[in-house]
């Protein structure tokens, strides 16, 4: 797998001054792709308001549009924090700044080069990566995974060509696959399809994003713009076309005019940089056409208006009569059909629609759709529509309830999301300061002079409610009606003799206090019985750093050693619940590196808890399952020899592991 890695990223490496290239060949055509390119590695200044918020990215128009109302349902969900929209081209980033203004931070996602994934998450120290579709880049998702931020991937599609393709390339699309914390899929197939490669993320149908799309409000001022300038007129609309088949929409208009010679066609080309080829085509072929760039009304004489424009495609499909969607009659799989849908508008497509199956398929089975394959197709099918306007409203009408019908996307997926992410993302903050950065639950620290680390200042505040006096001090303390856990980061061994809480520089989200945090956050999105962590300091010194962190008190708990020194002997189903819990871990993949008898708790309830997560780590199944196990063992057996009192015996061994195999065999 590392070869895999390395492989990827080096590719990527060299590929970045391609890329670079290619941004600035894109921007003779289009400026905006030379602009911001900070952004492109990370290099960006990042406002501290967007620290420690949630980051969604949408690749372009389509799916900023389809996100929209889910990144208004988060805002609303978490009013608190400042969402991160990304997304890679310029006509995406315009509508995301048109829609949000400055209500979020917007950047474009880096290139998914290792260095610049890492500054990129190092800036934003988001709680969660929110990716639409199928923006699977493996850095991301690996070094999301690494720091134990929850990757989510929402309104996943993946036809069977994609799959396929997934499946040739499986060295490589392992990299993303196995780094997916949730997937929220639109269809049972693509969910199938997933799990088929070997996704191991919580896996959930929710549908389409675009059945519950909001239609902007620049969209309706061009239709009120637009529409006394067609009134009368027939409008026939090709949208997103590729080459290929704008020749075949042109021949046909021109063999419709001779009976609708009032029929518009408008046609709207998919990508940007074949809009100047378009033009140049209706030049030739002697139609008067009027370009949208060119900022002038249609009138009676326009035949083509070529929407040379980008993000304006819902206000087009407005004003039809007619709409075809293009990528179809080529095998490019076909474009969205949900914008046609939504406003009652008779569909024609070609027969490659493999990217949307699904959706034309409950369209094909309302008969709400026309299949076209060629030119007499186009001319056939636009001239009954023209002529049979109540079939044509018919046709509408089915598709728009079938759109109606499939909504509701977005309240199920922000609804997983928050489950998920839990209560305590709302209330999450970063405060940053010269050296140091905190991270702290505001409902428990609710005023900034509140949070300390320093054991005088709560000593002053006579909220000590005890210590710990083990090889390093822990301290109890009382703040807002909660008993709380802090503990200083310390060095072991012989170094620690040394060099006693100074630890080798390492960036914030890879620091021993941050890691044991976003653990602590990571197993109880997973239900494990862990402490709630309330607060984490990292503090720059020179080379290295300093760590703290503070995390809840187990009410009326005692460790498992203690316990067992008292000369207090458990049951053996207690002993099976000890290993049930262990297995629940592993489970999981938490590998607990210090796992032993003092770090096992008992409440007053009898549940138990693990403590003590301080380099631990979320890893794949393997023999380290059973050295945990075996660390255990060596402990208690260690606590006998030193406490001739100590109430634990073989068969108690044995009861723990027989829960542990229970846990694993169901």
């Amino acid at each position: 797998m590392w070869v895999n890695k390395l492989l990827y990223s080096a590719i990527l490496l060299l590929l970045t001054p391609v890329l670079s290239l290619y941004f600035l060949l894109r921007s003779r055509k289009d400026p905006a792709y030379r602009a911001r390119m900070t952004e492109r590695f990370a290099l960006q200044q990042v406002p501290a308001a967007a620290v420690g918020g949630i980051v969604v990215h949408a690749v372009s128009v389509g799916e900023v549009v389809a996100a929209t109302p889910l990144i208004k349902a988060l805002q609303q969900q978490y009013p608190q924090l400042t969402l991160t929209i990304t997304c890679t081209t310029p006509t995406g980033s315009a509508r995301i700044v048109s829609t949000f203004a400055d209500s979020v931070y917007h950047c474009y996602l880096p290139l998914d080069t290792p260095g610049a994934v890492q500054r990129f998450l190092h800036k934003l120290q988001p709680q969660a990566v929110i990716v639409l579709e199928t923006e699977l880049w493996p850095n991301l998702l690996q070094q999301c995974r690494r720091a134990l931020i929850p990757t989510i991937v929402v309104n996943a599609r993946l036809s069977a060509r994609s799959a396929r393709g997934y499946r040739r390339y499986y060295a490589f699309s392992r990299l993303a696959l196995d780094n997916i914390s949730v997937l929220l899929a639109q269809d049972s197939a693509t969910a199938r399809r997933f799990k088929a490669l070997g996704c191991k993320a919580q896996l959930s149908v929710c549908g389409n994003l675009k059945y519950d799309m909001a239609v902007p409000a620049h969209t309706n001022s061009l239709v009120a713009q637009f529409r006394p300038q067609l009134s009368g007129r027939k409008v026939w609309v090709a949208g997103s076309t590729h080459a290929g088949e704008d020749e075949l929409l042109i021949s046909a208009y021109q063999q419709l005019s001779a009976e609708f010679p009032d029929l518009l066609l408008i046609l709207v080309p998919r990508h940007p940089e074949r809009f100047d080829a378009v033009a140049q085509l209706l030049s030739d072929t002697g139609l008067n056409k009027l370009r949208r760039s060119e900022q002038r009304a249609v009138t009676a004489a326009t035949q083509v208006l070529l929407a040379d424009s980008m993000g304006e495609l819902l206000a087009w499909y407005q004003l039809a009569d007619v709409v075809f969607i293009g990528g179809s009659l080529i095998e490019r799989g076909g474009h969205n059909p949900l914008e046609a849908m939504l406003f009652a508008k008779p569909l024609q497509t070609g027969p490659h629609v493999f990217n949307f199956a699904q959706a034309y398929q409950w369209l094909e089975q309302a008969g709400a759709v026309n299949w076209v394959s060629d030119c007499a197709g186009l001319v056939s099918s636009t001239a009954q529509l023209l002529r049979q306007p109540q079939q044509a409203a018919e046709q509408g009408a089915k598709a728009l309830a079938l759109y109606q019908r499939h909504g509701g996307a977005c309240a199920r997926m922000s609804r997983l999301i928050c489950d998920y992410l839990g209560a305590d993302s709302g209330h999450f903050r970063i405060r940053q300061a010269g050296s140091i950065v905190q991270w702290y639950d505001a409902q428990v620290f609710q005023q900034p002079d509140e949070l300390s680390f320093n054991a005088a200042h709560w000593q002053q505040q006579q909220a000590v409610i005890g210590q710990s006096r083990g090889r390093n001090i822990a301290w109890f303390i009382r703040h807002n009606g909660m008993a709380l856990v802090m503990r200083h980061y310390y060095r072991g061994g012989l170094i620690g003799k040394l060099v006693k809480d100074n630890f080798s520089y390492q960036r914030v989200l890879a620091s021993r206090a941050m890691q044991e945090f976003n653990l602590l956050r990571y197993m109880r999105r997973c239900g494990l019985p862990v402490p709630q962590p309330l607060a984490a300091q990292y503090v720059r010194r020179g080379l290295g750093y300093r760590a703290d962190i503070m995390i809840a008190l187990i009410a009326g708990s005692q460790d498992l050693a203690t316990i067992l020194t008292a000369g207090t002997a458990l049951s053996l189903s207690q002993w099976q619940q000890v290993g049930a819990v262990i297995a629940r871990f592993h489970q999981q993949g938490v590998y607990h590196s210090d796992l032993n008898c003092h770090n096992i708790l008992l409440d007053s309830a009898d549940q138990i808890w693990l403590i003590d997560f301080d380099k631990c780590a979320v890893r794949a199944p393997g023999n380290w399952m059973q050295q945990n196990l075996a660390r255990l063992q060596r402990s208690l057996q260690k606590e006998q020899a030193l406490h001739p009192g100590f109430s634990w015996q073989q068969q108690d061994w044995q009861a723990l592991l027989q829960g542990y195999n229970q846990q694993f065999t169901g």
